[in-house]
This record gives C-alpha cells, structure tokens and sequence, in this order.
C-alpha cells in the first residue's frame, strides 16, 4: 500500500471513530499533499506526487509543528503545545524511523573523519550528503547543529 493510500485509510477510520484530534491532524496532511500536487502539476505533468515527496511533506509539517510548539512555550500556551505535540506523534507514524542524536553524531562524525573535513566551511558538504542519503530518517536541524559543534571543535 503506498503512503498516500495509507494516510487516507487512517483517515476513514479516524472519521469513524469520531477521533477529531487525529481527524484534524490528517485533514491537515492531505491538505498539504494535495497543496503539493497542484505546486507539483504542469501542463506536461499529471502526475500526483510519489512516497518519497510526501515524506518529504510530512517531514516539513513535523517541522512546522516543532516551532510552533517553540513560540506556544515562550508563551506558556500549554493547551496549545499538546495539540502540536499529538499532531506530530500523529504524522510520525507514516515516516521511516528517524535517528537519534546519537546516531546523528556518529553518522556525521563519520562522514567528517573520512573526507577530512575540519572548517564551517565544509558545513554544506555535510548537509548535501545527509540530506541526498538520510532526508527521510534525519532531522536536518538537529544534523545542522551537530555539525557544527563537531566542525567547531
């Protein structure tokens, strides 16, 4: 089953079961998978976006959701943390497992060590590699930070 078939099955079934935070939650994926199909169409291109884009999608709603839950703490919107933090456990179900920061370490202190890298510079170099090999299992902002702490030292 793909993913987009995935997605909208657990909708149905969220729909069923009257569950309106997870009702909410996916509404709001195929929201943004639909947003990305018509961005992705062109006159010569019908084609609805693959798994891999909508990783990709899912990925950035994680993302959206972590900084709004920044901005909620800085203004102690309790409330409105856990229903950012119930969407992203939601959305994580459809993506890969993601790495842990120490696995993150060691993948980019790897990749350091063997391409004798050593300055910020090489910073992009880094990031290139990360996001053409692991985009799907990484958080790139915390692969960033990484990276530069490991360059830094």
């Amino acid at each position: 089953m793909n993913l987009r078939t995935e997605i909208d099955e657990k909708y149905k079934i969220a729909l069923k079961l009257k569950n309106s935070s997870e009702v909410n939650a996916l509404r709001l994926v195929r929201s943004a998978i639909k947003d990305k199909d018509i961005e992705n169409r062109s006159s010569t291109n019908k084609e609805l976006i693959n798994d891999q884009q909508i990783l990709m999608v899912l990925q950035s709603l994680i993302k959206q959701r972590r900084d709004s839950i920044d901005s909620f703490i800085k203004a102690s919107r309790n409330d409105l943390i856990e229903i950012e933090k119930k969407e992203i456990e939601i959305i994580n179900q459809f993506l890969p497992k993601q790495l842990n920061k120490d696995e993150i370490e060691k993948l980019v202190n790897k990749f350091i060590t063997e391409n004798n890298l050593s300055s910020i510079k090489d910073m992009g170099k880094i990031m290139g590699f990360l996001k053409l090999n692991y985009a799907v299992n990484i958080d790139m902002g915390l692969a960033g930070k990484i990276a530069k702490k490991l360059l830094g030292e």
